[in-house]
Formats: C-alpha cells, structure tokens, sequence
C-alpha cells in the first residue's frame, strides 16, 4: 500500500428541475376562500388550523373559510365521504391541511 486512498462523496446525483406544487399558487388571497382541511382523528390538527386560520385573517381581513373535517383513518375516496368533498372543494379557491399528533 502506498498511504493513500480514495474519498467518496455521500452526496448523490440531483435531479435539476426545481420542486414544484401540484397546483398553481394563487396569485392574491384577498377576498378568497381558504379550506381548512383537518384529519379530525390526529387530536392536534383542527387547534393548528385553528391558529391558521386566526392568523390568516389578521393578514388578510377579506378571507373566508371553509372547514371540512374528516375523522377516520382512511382515505377519504375509501369513506363513502368522495362526494361530500368534491363538493366542497368546488367551493373554495384552495386548501390548508394539517395532520398533527
């Protein structure tokens, strides 16, 4: 052996396309309609949309908000509740979720 060795870097290969939402953001929240979307069976989900939502209209006077609450650990499509929430998804201009223990 000659003293030396080879140096790896940990650091994988990244894909250059910069992360992006699966919807456009909204360009103003003013005078929108902001769904407030709590997993109701994690206990702390509906106090932290609680909070958002308090801080929301501090900001924003003009906001309203629509709460839809879905209390089972399964996938809302595997409810029964699909419709209730298609329905109520017409109705807001997007949508703040939180799941919380």
């Amino acid at each position: 052996m000659n003293g030396q060795y080879e140096v790896l870097s940990p650091w994988a290969e990244v894909d250059p396309v910069p992360p992006r939402g699966i919807s456009p953001r909204l360009a103003e929240l003013e005078g929108k309609t902001i769904g407030l979307f709590a997993e109701s069976y994690k206990i702390a989900s509906v106090p932290i949309l609680t909070v958002v939502e308090q801080k929301l209209k501090e900001r924003f006077p003009s906001l309203k908000f629509s709460w839809l609450r879905h209390g089972v650990n399964i996938a809302i499509n595997e409810t029964g509740d699909k419709a209730r929430f298609e329905e109520w998804v017409k109705g807001v201009d997007t949508v703040v979720t939180a799941i919380g223990d």
